[in-house]
């Protein structure tokens, strides 16, 4: 089975800059982190990842943000922090941008992202192996950007969140079958993606 989400249409009150999260200590240990009892408090950035936002924000070539969202993991909530200290923003908290739960695979080998991505082909709602469906990871990813568009006008939003919600809320929002969410280029750590 297949979900299509339609793509928004028309044009959006805010500017939305994407950002997966730096190099993390479980990207540098091939751990799957993605529950609130690990992910909240343990396995920030790596040195890999602490270089890669200095040198992003050296050479940043975006929109100034006017606002930062972000996941409130550890890994992303210290991306958000580089990026807030060096526009001189507030951070924001938003729960609804958090890793993706893989359920059964949490802090096993992130060689079981594969045995996921195989299901989530053929069917964007299954919840094998305990994990959160890619449908509700999609629901919720765009439920934020469309809360934002009643709340906020003609601001630059950066949204700090983690591969696998980014790349499920971009099929999305492109209006594109959910259950081709890895057909799309892997967004890379500290990469920003402007959500046109």
């Amino acid at each position: 089975m297949s979900i299509r989400f339609h793509a928004a249409s028309g044009q959006r009150c805010n500017r939305y800059l994407l950002m997966r999260h730096g190099h993390s200590q479980a990207n540098a240990q091939h751990l799957i982190i993605s529950t609130p009892g690990r992910g909240l408090a343990s396995f920030g950035l790596s040195e890999q990842g602490e270089a890669q936002l200095k040198a992003l924000l050296a050479a940043w070539r975006w929109p100034a943000p006017t606002r930062i969202l972000h996941s409130d993991f550890l890994r992303t909530t210290e991306t958000a922090g580089r990026v807030a200290a060096h526009f001189g923003l507030e951070l924001q908290p938003e729960p609804r941008l958090r890793e993706r739960n893989f359920g059964a695979f949490e802090g096993l080998a992130d060689s079981h992202y594969h045995d996921v991505w195989v299901h989530d082909a053929r069917d964007p709602e299954h919840r094998e192996y305990g994990v959160e469906s890619v449908a509700s990871v999609a629901a919720r990813m765009q439920g934020v950007v469309a809360s934002l568009e009643q709340s906020l006008r003609d601001e630059t939003v950066l949204l700090v969140s983690h591969g696998d919600p980014l790349q499920i809320m971009l099929t999305a929002l492109e209006g594109r079958l959910l259950s081709k969410h890895r057909d799309r280029e892997p967004l890379l750590p500290a990469s920003i993606t402007v959500l046109d």
